[in-house]
């Protein structure tokens, strides 16, 4: 198991109507310390948003989805916000009560951060094949 570090990530849901609870997974936010890797994938897809409501602005899901992985990508906001890569994935990963949120932080072991990313959103964000 050599060349194994550990990350933690969360799944981005969109919950059109908060008071239902019902989400659809639209992204991955990926985290691993070892390798100062901080990254997000989204993949909205209106018709699953649709379905659970059809009045879902489809725009603002995309532009707050689109905010995330803008986030990772580089320094934004506050000095706060920028202080390092772990503040800032435990900024984007805090609970919150909004359409676009985070699930729980789960953790897991790779050898390649960016594979694993892209492994987790094939998993749990594109529709099966």
């Amino acid at each position: 198991m050599t060349g194994l570090r550990s990350y933690t990530y969360a799944t981005l849901r969109v919950v059109p109507r908060v008071e239902r609870g019902e989400f659809v997974n639209i992204g991955v936010v990926l985290y691993c310390q070892d390798l100062d890797f901080l990254c997000a994938r989204a993949e909205v897809r209106p018709d699953r948003i649709l379905a659970l409501d059809p009045a879902a602005d489809i725009d603002l899901i995309t532009m707050s989805a689109q905010s995330v992985v803008e986030a990772c990508q580089e320094p934004v906001g506050s000095n706060r916000e920028n202080s390092g890569l772990v503040t800032r994935f435990g900024m984007l990963t805090a609970l919150r009560s909004t359409v676009v949120q985070p699930s729980p932080v789960h953790t897991g072991l790779t050898a390649d951060p960016a594979v694993t990313l892209d492994q987790l959103v094939r998993l749990l964000v594109l529709p099966p094949a």
